[in-house]
């Protein structure tokens, strides 16, 4: 089962942690991406755990436990059945080494339009993207298609690769600086 597609669990927004107890209890593999954010509230500042992927939860479970998963309290519903929209074991590898050695991933909007590029070196070699916004160190903003959200983290300019400079709009040619959308091939 360990090289099996997860598949994505469209679930109440705020309510993915609840869903991913409902999945411990119900015995199904499940990954719910957090990141660690500081938020100011009134009387102090808190660090908190935010879901990367707001609505979302990855299961990973045979079609005999698909009513199991699909049943579970805060699932929505489970995204098709087509390979496009289930993630592989490699995305979330990747997110999960991103996430355990400190990388900054945070939850981002999907961009469409610049140059296209790829990453060259770290976790996420080999991931192409388009070009936005660039500076000393850059933001990379990677598409997970399957749930068509977005997440952001810090790259060096020397790691990236140019594939296609014709890409870029005309209207966009005089912004000074520049933003990366990745999406997995």
């Amino acid at each position: 089962m360990q090289n099996n597609p997860w598949y994505v669990l469209h679930v109440i927004t705020n309510h993915e942690r609840r869903v991913a107890q409902h999945l411990v209890v119900r015995s199904l593999e499940h990954y719910l991406p957090l990141y660690t954010e500081r938020v100011k509230w009134t009387d102090r500042t808190v660090a908190t755990e935010r879901p990367l992927f707001s609505g979302y939860v990855f299961a990973r479970f045979s079609t005999q436990s698909r009513i199991d998963a699909i049943s579970t309290p805060g699932v929505l519903r489970l995204l098709g059945n087509e390979e496009k929209d289930m993630v592989s074991d490699e995305e979330l590898g990747k997110i999960r080494s991103g996430l355990s050695s400190g990388l900054l991933l945070r939850p981002h909007p999907a961009l469409t339009f610049g140059t296209r590029v790829r990453v060259r070196d770290g976790v996420f070699a080999g991931n192409e993207g388009v070009v936005a916004e660039l500076r000393h160190q850059c933001k990379v903003i990677i598409a997970l298609s399957a749930v068509h959200q977005c997440f952001s983290l810090e790259v060096k300019l020397e790691d990236l690769q140019v594939l296609d400079k014709s890409v870029l709009k005309p209207e966009l040619r005089h912004i000074s600086g520049k933003a990366i959308e990745m999406r997995y091939a």
